[in-house]
């Protein structure tokens, strides 16, 4: 089999955010590449999925090389996960004559010796300029011939690395940063925890209040409400409600902040089923403004405007700091015979917010209803149409997105089952920083002829 994948081990979650970025701009370039996806999002990953990549499929070992791969950042002491990624690795490396097959990439001041051998390897340094060492990492992928499917999107990509941003870097300036960080406003203050005799038992009660909110894995159903609407079984006469078999009630300081209980509900037990409810009221929310939904090809739903459901298919918005008038943006458009929309899907966060995290996408439909069936020709289009667009771009479009789905009222609600609704805010989390850098004028952008 042919070795065609670059592994990517780092300590979870301090080293998430270098990763994705890392594992993002490698796959803009054309590599394949591999990062434990189930660990970025709080699960599990099996070492036998791990041991099958690294002993088949790696063509290169990059470590994440940071203060945080060892326990309690004790140069030694390499936390258990990374040390058996590591020692499989080297065994590989020099099984099979793969010439530096283990690069070390250095985010932080860490010391060259954090593992026996951390010093004979040649480290490619991070720390002060990412893109900087994004352009080193390159040129060692491309000195060593590994597999690379260039296209366009990778030679604009490659550029924008390389040209653009490494030579003009960060810049002192006053600016104002839109997260992906989508937070609620209001929220009831418990939830309620309802354990039944079985599965058939749970799923009749959550099909009875569709309606409102509610969480389901197997047979524990998650609410704010703490009156459902129950099952009456008639037997020889009398009548019988399906209660649960178990019942608990959690304060969200409860939820984030952790009970220390030993037995169902443990803290990851509760944290868990929150998600679940929090992944549940986000859906009824869209569903309830009229949305669609596509679902990825990770399983997770993302969710769209359809055409014709806002007034000529776009919002007026306002920024939050900045005075003065509307701005208005289209969430759908004409791209060659199709209809594009500009979509989101989430991942429920207890932290730093609690609310969820945005991902961008965009949706292609033939009718402005309906996604494509062939995901190539999906995938094809989105790449096409995304690389079209740059930061300041996607940013408007959530924005616009988020200000869509406000009601007559002007709040993006809906109700809980309990006597508070959930009130979401009306812009994702931002900040202002001290830095900033310029982004690339109209005239470096590729065309875009589309509506």
């Amino acid at each position: 089999m042919d070795r065609d994948t670059i592994f990517i081990s780092h300590a979870t979650p301090e080293d998430n955010s270098f990763t994705i970025w890392l594992a993002s701009r490698l796959k803009s370039l054309g590599y394949k590449v591999w990062i434990d996806k189930e660990g970025l999002l709080g699960g599990e990953t099996f070492w036998q999925e791990i041991d099958g990549i690294i002993r088949n499929r790696a063509v290169k070992f990059l470590l994440v090389y940071s203060n945080n791969i060892c326990y309690n950042q004790e140069p030694g002491n390499l936390k258990s996960g990374i040390r058996d990624e590591l020692e499989l690795g080297k065994s590989i490396g020099r099984k099979n004559g793969l010439k530096d097959f283990i690069i070390p990439l250095k985010i932080d001041d860490s010391p060259y010796d954090l593992f026996v051998g951390a010093n004979t390897l040649n480290h490619i340094h991070f720390a002060d300029n990412w893109a900087e060492g994004l352009k080193i990492l390159i040129q060692k992928l491309k000195k060593d011939n590994i597999p690379n499917q260039s296209n366009e999107s990778t030679v604009i990509s490659e550029w924008f690395e390389n040209e653009y941003t490494s030579s003009k870097g960060i810049i002192p300036k006053e600016e104002l940063y839109y997260s992906s960080w989508w937070s609620f406003e209001e929220l009831p203050e418990n939830i309620y925890i309802n354990r039944y005799d079985n599965k058939n038992q749970a799923e009749c009660i959550y099909s009875l209040n569709s309606s409102i909110p509610i969480g389901k894995i197997s047979n524990v159903l998650t609410t704010f409400s703490d009156k459902l609407e129950n099952i009456v079984i008639s037997d020889s006469g009398e009548e019988f409600t399906v209660e649960p078999k178990e019942s608990y009630t959690f304060n969200l300081a409860e939820v984030l902040l952790g009970t220390e209980r030993n037995a169902f509900p443990t803290d990851r037990d509760i944290q868990n089923h929150f998600k679940k409810l929090l992944r549940r009221t986000f859906h009824l929310l869209m569903r309830k403004q009229g949305l669609y939904w596509y679902s990825m090809s990770g399983k997770n739903l993302s969710y769209y405007f359809p055409k014709d459901l806002l007034p000529k298919d776009q919002v007026y918005f306002k920024y939050p700091i900045k005075k003065g008038g509307k701005k208005r943006k289209k969430l759908l458009g004409k791209h060659k015979s199709l209809k594009w929309h500009y979509s989101i899907s989430q991942i429920p966060i207890l932290n730093p917010i609690l609310g969820y995290s945005i991902k961008h996408h965009l949706i292609f439909t033939s009718d402005g209803h309906k996604p494509l069936d062939d995901n190539k020709t999906m995938h094809s289009n989105r790449r096409a149409k995304g690389k079209r667009f740059f930061n300041e771009e996607w940013r408007d479009l959530q924005l616009a997105f988020i200000q869509g789905l406000k009601n007559r009222k002007g709040q993006i609600s809906i109700e809980s089952g309990a006597a508070q609704k959930i009130v979401m805010k009306e812009y994702p989390e931002y900040y202002w920083a001290e830095f900033g850098y310029n982004e690339p004028t109209k005239e470096l952008q590729v065309e875009d002829n589309d509506n």
